[in-house]
Formats: structure tokens, C-alpha cells, sequence
């Protein structure tokens, strides 16, 4: 479905990104992981296309990404970035409407399946409740959960999430991710959290200093040897009694 292949990201001199190939199947759940700095957020703008790579190439179902139409684009490849850069203030329902944007003819009204959508997007991401105040009032955590509204409603093929957790207390990281879990589309998030992408994703791509250190499941990526040598922490890697997955326990030497 998506298709990385030898991407490298430089601005003048300094290198960026460096010979990074990978490729996620449909449907599936990829975990990115790495220091800050290890080229995480770089990478995923580079796949929808904030940012144009140096070299390399990057494919959508066989076509080359740069070569979609920017509506094409759209309709495929919604994004819940780091920053919530909203430059005038809507209210939370606006705000998820232009989620549907990308279907829409230039200056059309919105129809019914538009509302129906956005209505259960909101639900789904817990902000129904919001849906009349303006997106400036809100707390950064409820920001985030509208900005995932909204990617829901464009209703794309793949979902990317940088960092998708920041600013979400305990509860409400849980309820994002059990929600995005049972997406039927494909998902590549820039995860903080190890334990959360170890609970959640299928895959995870584990970068260090702009290159791809390590790809694979969790139980293969996250040893105590990896964690080590990339994130210098000291780790026992055990399992979670309730959920069967993998669980990391961090610890110092001290």
C-alpha cells in the first residue's frame, strides 16, 4: 500500500534523514519510536507531504505520492500533526466540517452525509459535547481530540498521528488509542510512549540519528539491548498480566 523507499532529508549541509526504506500493508498499525531528534516527525512530513524528500521515493498503491493532485491527496492521507495551527477561530463543528473539504466542489454547501459524518466522527473522538465552542477555548487535550475528529472525517485511506497523546491526560490516551486500534484503515504514528506502542501497533520502526535502526513487532524491536543502545535507558522487558502484551519496566543503575 505505502512504500518507502531509500528516502533521504537534507537542509543544506546537514543530513536529516538518511536512506530510510520501509513499507506498511493495508490496514496495518505502525508504531515509529526514537529519541527526540532521531528524525520521527521529519519522516512522517515527508510522507504526506508537508516536506519534499532529497531523494528516494515515496508510493500510494503504486503511484509516486508527488504526483497526486493536492484534493487526490486528501482524500487519501488525513493527518493529526504535533501543533494545532489554526489560524482563525471556528467552532469545533466548523472545524471538523472542513474535515470533509476534499469532497467538495469549490464554494459547495455541505449535505446531509456531511453532517452525518462529522456528527460521528465527534462522537467517536468524545466531543459531541464541544461542538459549539470555538476551538481557542479549548484545553490542549481537547484540541487534540477535534484535530482527530476531523481527520476522521476526511474518512482517508491512512492515518497519520504525530505524537497523538501530547496533552491527553491517562484516561483519554487510553480512549485515543483503543479508538484508533479498531480504525479500519492503515495507521502510522510517532509515538513517545513505548509502552503504548508496544500495547497498540503491530510494527514498530525504531529511528535513531535520522536512520531506520530497526524494524519489526514489538516483542522483536523492543529489547533491553535495543532500548539501550537507542534510548539509553536501562529496561526489564516483561508482559502485561491483563492484556498478554509487552510491558516495559525502566529503571536506573543509581
Amino acid at each position: 500500500m505505502l512504500q518507502v523507499e531509500s528516502i533521504s532529508y537534507s537542509i543544506s549541509d546537514k543530513q536529516i534523514l538518511d536512506d530510510i526504506s520501509f513499507s506498511v500493508a493495508q490496514g496495518q498499525f505502525i508504531g515509529v519510536i526514537g529519541p527526540n531528534g532521531s528524525g520521527k516527525s521529519t519522516m512522517l512530513k515527508i510522507i504526506y507531504r508537508h516536506l519534499k524528500q532529497t531523494s528516494g521515493l515515496v508510493t500510494l498503491f503504486e503511484k509516486d505520492l508527488l504526483q497526486f493532485p493536492q484534493k487526490e491527496l486528501a482524500q487519501n492521507i488525513a493527518v493529526v500533526s504535533q501543533e494545532a495551527p489554526v489560524l482563525f477561530d471556528f467552532t469545533v463543528k466548523e472545524l471538523v466540517m472542513m474535515g470533509r473539504t476534499p469532497y467538495k466542489k469549490w464554494l459547495a454547501s455541505d449535505k446531509n452525509e456531511d453532517y452525518a459524518i462529522v456528527s460521528d466522527s465527534m462522537r467517536l473522538a468524545n466531543i459531541t459535547h464541544l461542538a459549539n465552542r470555538y476551538f481557542s477555548e479549548l484545553s490542549g487535550g481537547e484540541k487534540k481530540r477535534v484535530l482527530l475528529a476531523r481527520a476522521l472525517a476526511q474518512q482517508a485511506n491512512i492515518l497519520i498521528l504525530d505524537e497523538p497523546t501530547n496533552h491527553l491526560d491517562i484516561e483519554h490516551q487510553y480512549q485515543l488509542m483503543d479508538l484508533v486500534r479498531e480504525l479500519p484503515i492503515t495507521i502510522v504514528a510517532a509515538l513517545h510512549d513505548l509502552n503504548l506502542a508496544a500495547g497498540y501497533c503491530d510494527e514498530l520502526l525504531v529511528m535513531k540519528d535520522g536512520a531506520l535502526f530497526q524494524s519489526g513487532t514489538p516483542e522483536e524491536v523492543l529489547t533491553k539491548e535495543t532500548l539501550q543502545e537507542v534510548f539509553r535507558v536501562n529496561a526489564f522487558v516483561s508482559k502485561n498480566p491483563f492484556t498478554e502484551k509487552l510491558h516495559l519496566f525502566f529503571y536506573t543503575e543509581q
